[in-house]
């Protein structure tokens, strides 16, 4: 399993200054804003050719999202995902991170009742997925669907919903992503979610129980990495955190580094 991580803002704001900078910080790769793709493709090209550190996976950076109550922002989001993952294979990475939505409704909360039934929302992700499924074969990359926690997004919380949507749209390049942090909020046995689903799996994201770095709260790394060798998982684990400290790129290097050795104990 390699260990990388998505942008910070005490990194250089230059692509191979920050390229390098990660490195030095003991990370494998880079999972990357998708709008940089898009608006600086010529120097994250460059910078990945000349350091030969390598942009493994993006994240973000598309208009609307997949599930929006807007078909014009659906169709946005599918579109520009698709910009994304052309420009993304181009550098050598393998996917991108994609939730149903974020901060756009929750049942948690009030009003508490969307405006669309399950049903109708199972079917508008089937439908940006399966458009989405298309451009990712095409460009031989991966969509890594992201549940998220019930207070973020109100369709799909749990590995096993959106593993059920991958089965029934029978789609041969979308994954999930399995999210320590929304894990640890929604999974009863975050080992048995990882087990029963892990057939599915294709990136981590990793964050503690607090949103911070690895390593500053109570989230359990140990069973996660037990469960994911355990399905023979080989892909990456990308840091997605805020964080802590007076000195951030030593606290964070500290991170990778506490990460790294829990990696090593298990695969032994």
């Amino acid at each position: 399993m390699k260990v990388i991580t998505q942008d910070k803002d005490f990194f250089p704001s230059q692509m191979k200054e920050k390229l390098q900078f990660i490195r030095s910080l003991g990370f494998d790769g880079y999972e990357i804003d998708g709008k940089d793709l898009l608006e600086r493709f010529a120097e994250v090209s460059e910078a990945v050719r000349s350091t030969g550190f390598p942009v493994t996976s993006a994240c973000g950076g598309y208009r609307g999202w997949i599930g929006d109550f807007s078909r014009e922002k659906r169709e946005q989001a599918v579109e520009d995902i698709g910009e994304i993952l052309k420009a993304l294979s181009k550098v050598g990475g393998k996917g991108i991170v994609v939730p149903a939505a974020w901060g756009m409704f929750s049942k948690r909360l009030p009003p508490m009742v969307p405006p669309r039934s399950d049903s109708e929302d199972t079917a508008v992700l089937l439908e940006s997925l399966e458009s989405l499924n298309k451009m990712a074969a095409e460009t031989d990359t991966f969509i890594y669907l992201e549940p998220l926690n019930r207070y973020e997004d109100h369709m799909l919380n749990t590995l096993q919903s959106a593993a059920k949507l991958i089965d029934v749209g029978g789609f041969s390049n979308v994954r999930l992503t399995a999210d320590a942090f929304h894990m640890n909020i929604e999974e009863a046995d975050i080992r048995q979610a990882v087990i029963e689903n892990g057939r599915y799996i294709g990136h981590v994201h990793i964050a503690d129980s607090n949103r911070y770095q690895p390593g500053q709260a109570h989230l359990d790394f140990k069973t996660l990495f037990s469960a994911l060798s355990e399905i023979g998982y080989s892909g990456d684990i990308a840091f997605e955190c805020r964080v802590i400290g007076d000195n951030p790129a030593k606290r964070y290097g500290e991170s990778c580094a506490f990460i790294r050795d829990l990696l090593r104990s298990i695969e032994r």
